[in-house]
């Protein structure tokens, strides 16, 4: 099975799953391309499906597009890529992975420690939520 989006001015509208030698052959009369992305597919890595934790595939020409795409994405025709909105005014779109990053690092600890943070765009920083006790 392979998964397409519908890209309309830049914008992902819809996707889904369908046998890729049929797609061809699907009548859709309204606005828009489909486009062909790859369920196993972030940062530009392909990961081999139903592994945990994530490994990278051996065959990377599976990687399509930098990222799977989801409805509300922006499809990119000079980068060939999809990426989500902007979460952030202060974020930038990395141009190897076409993700967003933030100006402050995720903290390292939050991994390891199982710490909860999150984004607190007036401070610019990650913001230690604690566990409810």
């Amino acid at each position: 099975m392979a998964h397409f989006a519908k890209v309309n001015n830049g914008i992902v509208e819809q996707v889904l799953v369908a046998e890729a030698e049929f797609f061809e052959t699907f009548v859709d009369s309204s606005p828009g391309t489909w486009i062909q992305t790859s369920y196993n597919t972030y940062g530009g890595i392909h990961y081999q499906p139903n592994i945990f934790p994530p490994a990278p595939s051996e065959d990377q020409s599976k990687a399509l597009r930098k990222n799977y795409a989801s409805i509300g994405y922006t499809y990119d025709r000079v980068r060939d890529a999809f990426y989500a909105p902007k979460p952030y005014a202060s974020w930038t779109l990395n141009e190897q992975t076409c993700i967003w990053e933030p100006p402050t690092p995720y903290p390292e600890d939050a991994t390891r420690l199982q710490k909860n943070y999150y984004w607190d765009e007036p401070t610019q920083a990650w913001i230690f939520l604690p566990n409810p006790t």
